[in-house]
């Protein structure tokens, strides 16, 4: 063989050594990096995994991620319809909470993605369960197991019955890190229509009066209150903080035909709404 001929040969060997190496050398993608695995439900085909950005269910507001592995494998499902039922089973009932649906994380290819609400806790975090339901290739699976849901420090979600004799939850999501400033603020508000359905509350009006207790009752300025969004289909408003510490957020809950169901004015006599949550930062 001519060295013309050689030459070229050769920097095309050197040229698919290099480019496999390098190949080899990409790690894979960790679509769950900055999540922490809350637990593995199992059945004899799949492992489902839960994570949170903390490692754990709380009361309130929780935002799950989910991916599903088959145990024959070890691979990641990347394409499924998935549902959830969660479930607080008390000494003489059961009920359900406020759910999403859970649906594929945009960008991700084994990422589904839902939110809950537990409105409660047991002792030590004892007696609720999730029950996952899912389809791959046109097959139906069921996976359940307990779970433990940890009292939250703060009151982040309530419950209460309005004027209407209608139970209501509110969820506080955002600002999940308050900081000194004029926050963005978002709550859930939903309806116990029975013991397995909370759907969402539309077109109400949540008015806000944050106070300090342990300032004078002190309020804040450039507050707003919160209005329903249906495009994320919760309430959004503003929220100033002047100064970290803790803070009590009275709320009043306006149907759409401007009647306060529940929660007052805050005055020199009444120093807190029936209806409140609560940040502390």
């Amino acid at each position: 063989m001519k060295l013309k001929y050689i030459v070229p040969v050769l920097l095309l060997a050197l040229f698919t050594s290099c480019s496999s190496d390098d190949d080899n050398d990409i790690p894979p993608v960790n679509e769950v990096e900055d999540l922490i695995k809350v637990k593995d439900i199992t059945n004899d085909t799949h492992t489902i995994e839960l994570y949170t950005k903390s490692g754990k269910f709380y009361t309130g507001h929780n935002d799950i991620s989910i991916r599903i592995m088959d145990n024959s494998d070890k691979k990641y499902v990347e394409s499924a319809t998935i549902s959830w039922n969660p479930m607080m089973q008390m000494e003489t009932m059961s009920h359900s909470c406020p759910k999403s649906e859970v649906s594929k994380v945009t960008g991700k290819n084994t990422v589904y993605n839902g939110t809950i609400v537990y409105q409660m806790t047991g002792m030590n975090g004892s007696g609720w369960s999730l029950k996952l339901t899912y389809t791959i290739d046109n097959q139906e699976y069921e996976a359940e197991d307990t779970i433990t849901v940890l009292q939250s420090d703060k009151q982040n979600v309530t419950t209460v019955t309005g004027s209407d004799d209608t139970r209501y939850i509110l969820a506080l999501i955002e600002p999940s890190t308050p900081k000194i400033a004029v926050n963005d603020i978002t709550v859930g508000l939903y309806k116990m229509e029975n013991m397995m359905m909370f759907p969402v509350v539309e077109n109400y009006t949540i008015a806000l009066d944050p106070r300090m207790p342990s300032m004078d009752n002190h309020s804040s300025p450039n507050n707003q209150d919160l209005a329903y969004d249906s495009t994320q289909q919760m309430y959004n408003g503003k929220l100033s903080l002047t100064m970290s510490g803790y803070w009590v957020l009275n709320l009043k809950l306006i149907d759409d035909k401007d009647t306060v169901l529940k929660g007052e004015d805050i005055t020199d006599s009444h120093t807190q709404s029936s209806l409140y949550l609560e940040i502390e930062f």
